[in-house]
């Protein structure tokens, strides 16, 4: 699937139109349901490709964040044959009590894959706990950027940020509330 077929996919699958309130507080009339696309294979096939292909030179690990982005990473670490990182949002009390699930080691140089950036919040929050690792994030990739703050957030925070679409790609005027 080409990236204008795949763009297409994703709106028919999963922009719903309504009354959302987001994880970053704010509401929104068109909601992107992250979940009805990464639940398609084609979709996620389509899209594991496109995030290996946009894989940085001397990546050594992918990250992706519960739940949105466990499928993404997924996909994309097959495509890529790169071994991935699960990150909870919380640690877990119980069994190993890890932040993570996977191994992470100081040398690692990783790409976080994310799928809907609205604010960039919940990727920061995983980007720093890598960090903390000693590993080097270098890279944010996102399937959808709302264009609505997240591009700047991250690149602030000193992170490269590569959507593979953007709201205007789906057929969204980011402008409409």
């Amino acid at each position: 699937m080409d990236k204008l077929e795949l763009a297409a996919r994703i709106a028919e699958t999963a922009v719903l139109r309504g009354q959302f309130t987001l994880r970053s507080g704010r509401t929104s009339t068109w909601y992107i349901d992250k979940y009805r696309f990464s639940t398609k294979p084609d979709i996620l096939r389509s899209l594991g490709g496109m995030i290996a292909a946009s894989i940085p030179e001397g990546t050594t690990l992918l990250a992706g964040a519960e739940l949105g982005g466990i499928p993404l990473v997924t996909t994309a670490a097959m495509a890529a044959d790169l071994p991935c990182l699960f990150v909870r949002n919380q640690k877990k009390d119980y069994g190993t009590a890890q932040r993570f699930e996977g191994a992470v080691e100081a040398s690692d140089h990783v790409v976080l894959v994310e799928d809907v950036a609205t604010t960039g919040g919940q990727v920061l929050e995983a980007a720093v706990d890598i960090a903390e690792t000693g590993a080097t994030v270098s890279t944010i990739v996102a399937v959808v950027d709302r264009m609505q703050g997240a591009r700047e957030r991250i690149e602030e925070a000193g992170y490269a940020f590569l959507p593979l679409f953007t709201v205007k790609d789906l057929g969204i005027d980011p402008s409409q509330p």
